[in-house]
C-alpha cells in the first residue's frame, strides 16, 4: 500500500525520511500531553543542511555550537532524525560515574556508537554529547529531563538525563539506558567529528576528518 501523504515523484529514500520525520514530530507533540512529566523546551538548532535529496541519501549536516552554554541542548536533523546535541556542565560530567550500578550498560560495551568516544561519556569531548534522539524500545523521542531530584522519575536517583513518555524508558546524560525498563540499548551515537573548536559535523567519522 502506498503512502497517501507522499508527494508524486519522491524516491524511496525521500519517503523512508518523509515517514521518520512524521514519527518524531508525532511522538514529540504526543509527549506534551503526558500527565505529570515535566517538559523543557529545546530548540532545533539552524545548521547549513545539504538539499532534501542530498539529507534523504545521508549527506553530513553541520551545526554551529559556539553559542551553546553548559546545561544546555539542542536538536539538529540528520537523515531525517533529531540528533541530541548536550552541552554537559562539568557536574554533569562527574555525576556520570555514579551511575553505574543502575545502568544496564554503563560502560557501553553493547552500544551503537562509534569506537572512537570514550565508552563511559560516550563523547570525544567530555562535555559534548550528540546522540539520536530516538528511544531504543520503538523509536518514541525521549524528553530531556536535566533537573536533578525529579519527584516523577526517582528523586534523588535521578541525576538528569532523558525520558521516554511513551513507555517509561530513562537514559542517563550519556544516553545510557537504566535497568528495569522496556528499552535494552543506550541510544545511539551517530558518527561525527569537528571542524575546529564550534563547528559540529554530524555523519562524518572523526577519523575519517
Amino acid at each position: 500500500m502506498s503512502d497517501t501523504n507522499s508527494a508524486p515523484g519522491e524516491t524511496a529514500a525521500e519517503q523512508d525520511t518523509q515517514q521518520t520525520r512524521r514519527k518524531f514530530l508525532t511522538a514529540a507533540t504526543s509527549a506534551v500531553g503526558v500527565a505529570g512529566v515535566v517538559g523543557v523546551a529545546v530548540p532545533f538548532m539552524g545548521s547549513w543542511n545539504p538539499s532534501e535529496k542530498a539529507k534523504a541519501a545521508g549527506a553530513p549536516v553541520k551545526a554551529d555550537i559556539s553559542k551553546l552554554e553548559p546545561g544546555q541542548m539542542v536538536v539538529v536533523e540528520w537523515r531525517g532524525k533529531p540528533v541530541y546535541v548536550l552541552h554537559r556542565s562539568e557536574a554533569q560530567v562527574a555525576d556520570l560515574t555514579k551511575l553505574d550500578g543502575d545502568l544496564k550498560d554503563p560502560a557501553s560495551t553493547a552500544s551503537d556508537q562509534p569506537a572512537y568516544v570514550a565508552p563511559a561519556g560516550r563523547s570525544i569531548r567530555p562535555e559534548l554529547f550528540v546522540a539520536v534522539g530516538l528511544c531504543t524500545h520503538l523509536g518514541c523521542a525521549p524528553k530531556f529531563r536535566p533537573e536533578v531530584g525529579a519527584a516523577d522519575l526517582g528523586g534523588d536517583s535521578w541525576l538528569g538525563g532523558f525520558f521516554c513518555p511513551c513507555h517509561g524508558s530513562k537514559f542517563d546524560l550519556a544516553g545510557r539506558v537504566y535497568q528495569g525498563v522496556p528499552a535494552s540499548a543506550n541510544l545511539i551515537v551517530p558518527p561525527y567529528s569537528f571542524e575546529g573548536d564550534n563547528v559540529l559535523v554530524i555523519g562524518v567519522d572523526a577519523e575519517a576528518a
